[in-house]
């Protein structure tokens, strides 16, 4: 039987465990929710909304962000389904507006770079767009977004905030009304012709052989209906829902990383330099249908890139985004490892969440913390996989993945608590017994120590576990 010292200790072990489970059950039941609306989104058939709202509702003061869902309901609260309201894309971005300067009066033409309106944009790569903390776009009703313990995503630190400055959100819709439309396809594609549209939404000429896009599908733009179609319009919502913890130490905080396909970077140009400055992102692509001479192999268009990441670390989550005809995409680390591979579900009926031929969920990474790891300056390649049987125009191959900052090999009682623990009871009881016998071998240990240390001139002697 152990005394002296090491009861002691064994005590000392067992008042941590305690306080490790009270403080996990706080954490778990300190999960803030809420679900907000965002403003009216007025539609008729055919018609486009790409709305920009400013300083919407959100979650404030110093948090962690671990979930944000979203998908497009009625007046009523009901889930519209795509084939009647087609949610090109959403995202959230976080900003900065000077106080007493409402931004929102800002002309969207004028853009995001004016001394009344910082953005604070994630760690991607991109020169320019794709600075949102979230988004997604069809798939969004039945893609996973939460985030683990011990992770979230850290927001309004009053440290990283301007003087003379408050912290702020912004979220654009871009939804297309598909009701009686003559081709619905064409219109979720945004095909020029159907919109009877020459020029963007600046009154510039397209570019000679643009034949669909984000060019073609601006806000209040409208796309070629079936004759005797009513007119009549509906009042529309973006539903939201936060979840939110508020911020502690013990959170690990994530990057939020954006990569696209159509960035122009290429391993030649490999320099800091480069890296910081050479990724014009293009955001959206066309995908040519397969000529008859390909008929006897498969119709894929399969595109590649690789890009050199800045400041790496442990990958948390990932998943893709693509429009109708994509089949799937994947990140490789430079030594062909696949960092994460996100496959499209698409739907099989009517119901919202189901829609047959819509892009209904994206599957998603969660590695185990540790298990994926990218370094410092890696060079990755990304791969965007579409279906070529026929043409496809406006299409997208983002990827995001979520990364922190290595755990250390010797972790606190919190850290490993959090990582063993399972979503059950009993498995709350295992780790709880897992702790309790490292602490019984670290009191063992202790008595070793003691011995040990008193044969070290230093006085030290390390004990690893």
């Amino acid at each position: 039987m152990l005394a002296g010292p090491q009861s002691c200790f064994i005590l000392f072990v067992i008042f941590l465990l305690a306080l490790s489970s009270q403080s996990l059950e706080a954490r778990e039941n300190g999960v803030k929710t809420k679900v907000f609306l965002s403003p009216k989104i007025v539609l008729r058939p055919g018609s486009v909304a790409n709305n920009f709202f400013y300083d919407i509702d959100f979650p404030r003061g110093h948090v962690a962000i671990k979930d944000f869902s979203a998908e497009v309901v009625d007046e009523a609260g009901n889930s519209v389904p795509l084939h009647e309201t087609y949610l090109h894309h959403w995202v959230a971005v976080r900003y900065y507006g000077r106080k007493g300067i409402d931004v929102s009066k800002h002309s969207q033409r004028s853009g995001f770079h004016q001394a009344d309106f910082i953005v604070a944009r994630n760690a991607g790569i991109c020169n320019y767009g794709l600075t949102q903390y979230f988004g997604l776009g069809s798939e969004t009703r039945k893609t996973a977004t939460h985030i683990p313990d011990p992770y979230g995503i850290e927001i309004g630190n009053p440290a990283e905030i301007p003087d003379g400055y408050e912290e702020k959100w912004l979220l654009n819709v871009h939804a297309i009304d598909t009701r009686g439309a003559a081709e619905r396809l064409g219109c979720t594609e945004c095909r020029c012709d159907l919109y009877n549209v020459t020029v963007d939404e600046y009154d510039r000429p397209l570019k000679p052989g643009y034949k669909g896009g984000l060019y073609c599908c601006y806000d209040k733009t409208h796309c070629q209906l079936k004759q005797g179609i009513d007119n009549a319009r509906r009042s529309l919502y973006m539903r939201y829902t936060v979840k939110w913890v508020d911020w502690e130490n013990s959170i690990i905080p994530l990057k939020i990383y954006i990569f696209d396909i159509t960035d122009t970077w290429k391993k030649s140009d490999e320099s800091k330099m480069a890296i910081s400055t050479n990724h014009h992102c293009h955001i959206e692509y066309t995908v040519e249908a397969c000529t008859t001479e390909m008929n006897n192999k498969a119709c894929v268009d399969s595109r590649r890139i690789s890009v050199v990441m800045p400041t790496g670390g442990d990958v948390i989550y990932g998943v893709a985004h693509q429009h109708t005809g994509g089949i799937g995409s994947a990140l490789y680390g430079e030594d062909g490892r696949v960092i994460c591979s996100s496959i499209p579900k698409y739907g099989e009926g009517k119901e919202a969440g189901n829609e047959a031929g819509y892009i209904v969920g994206m599957s998603t990474c969660y590695p185990k913390p540790g298990s994926v790891r990218i370094a410092d300056g890696e060079t990755l390649y990304l791969d965007s996989n579409y279906s070529s049987a026929q043409r496809h125009t406006g299409v997208m191959g983002l990827f995001y993945i979520l990364i922190a900052e290595p755990l250390p090999y010797t972790k606190s009682f919190l850290q490993a608590a959090v990582e063993m623990r399972g979503e059950t009871e009993k498995s709350r009881f295992v780790w709880v017994g897992v702790l309790f016998g490292v602490g019984i071998a670290m009191a063992i240990l202790f008595a070793g120590y003691r011995k040990l240390r008193s044969q070290r001139e230093d006085g030290y002697a390390p004990i690893v576990i």
